[in-house]
């Protein structure tokens, strides 16, 4: 039985977005009954069903065009599968598997960088929104107080009302990487040999006088994306200790 459900609002893709699942089917249950009625459709090349608490009640079906992706939304929208209406429409994004598909492994690895730079922008924005609003409000000033002279104008403020920092962890992608909690005896060439795995590498700048520290550059974003993901943790030396990695302050 159909229940009548506005159409699909997301512009034209050959992966189709499932809501409104009945939540407690167990999932291999739920890929089954949903491939028994796509593949009526077209042909699937995946199909997922979110189990995370967030994202339960929610599938996708990748097929091989858009046009079996239309047809399956404009015949199933609304139609019940465990006595609940399915509401269908076209996914936001490409699909890992649609991307695979067309563009191979590089397209694919491409693809991920960048959703991975994405997220992590948005992780920047709204660490500094969070940190914006726990600033603590200046102390008014007391009618009594005599003025205070110029001296020190000028100087940048250091006190609770400067601007809010961000955590390293959250600073937004960028083709410099900061490296700390070196071994002391690693250096540039030791760095280098673990760094220029990675597409783009352009150079490791020591710190000279400080120790435990370094700079890693890429010629652009993706090679450091694809460097922070992969050597975050990294245990080096004989201390087992993992190495901090984060993209440089700018």
């Amino acid at each position: 039985m159909a229940t009548a459900i506005a159409g699909p609002v997301n512009p034209p893709s050959a992966t189709v977005y499932v809501r409104n699942l009945e939540e407690r089917i167990k999932p291999d249950a739920l890929k089954s009954a949903l491939t028994d009625i796509f593949s009526e459709y077209g042909s699937i090349i995946d199909l997922v069903a979110k189990t995370n608490l967030k994202a339960k009640g929610q599938a996708f079906i990748v097929f091989d065009s858009t046009e079996a992706a239309a047809r399956a939304i404009e015949e199933v929208n609304g139609f019940e599968l465990f006595d609940k209406p399915m509401q269908l429409d076209f996914a936001k994004t490409r699909s890992d598997a649609t991307v695979l598909r067309e563009e191979g492994e590089p397209g694919l690895e491409r693809w991920k960088r960048g959703r991975l730079a994405e997220k992590e922008r948005k992780q920047a924005i709204e660490a500094q929104k969070n940190h914006q609003l726990k600033r603590p409000a200046a102390a008014p000033e007391m009618a009594s107080r005599p003025a205070k002279t110029t001296k020190g104008a000028g100087l940048k403020a250091t006190g609770t009302n400067a601007a809010a920092v961000i955590p390293d962890e959250y600073l937004p992608p960028n083709k410099i990487l900061f490296l700390r909690d070196l071994p002391e005896d690693y250096d540039a060439d030791g760095l280098s040999t673990i760094f220029s795995r990675f597409e783009g590498f352009r150079e490791v700048r020591m710190v000279p006088g400080r120790k435990g520290i370094a700079f890693v550059e890429y010629e652009a974003e993706a090679g450091a994306i694809s460097a922070k993901e992969a050597t975050a943790g990294m245990q080096l030396g004989d201390e087992g200790k993992g190495i901090r990695v984060t993209y440089q302050r700018q």
